[in-house]
């Protein structure tokens, strides 16, 4: 039977795992948002000026990738807490 000093260690390597695995999620997030809105925005300046339509599939394909970056986030963020609650 393993000692309880080798299975507290255990817990904290899981811990600290799954706390670096939310703070690559966050790092994630914050890239997929700041390429985004910089898309979002050249698009929109680019559809004012020239009022092609196009743009606008831009705008809501940008959208669409921050709203999914934040899905995957949420779901990371579950997964990480049950991970760490079948450890303590």
């Amino acid at each position: 039977m393993a000692s309880s000093s080798a299975i507290e260690k255990a817990k904290q390597s899981v811990a600290q795992s799954t706390a670096i695995a939310i703070q690559d999620s966050v790092d994630n997030l914050r890239n997929l948002n700041t390429i985004s809105t910089t898309a979002i925005g050249v698009a929109l300046s680019q559809l004012l000026a020239t009022g092609d339509p196009k743009y606008v599939q831009v705008i809501e394909q940008a959208q669409k990738i921050m709203s999914k970056g934040t899905e995957n986030f949420s779901e990371l963020g579950n997964k990480a807490a049950e991970i760490a609650q079948k450890f303590s």
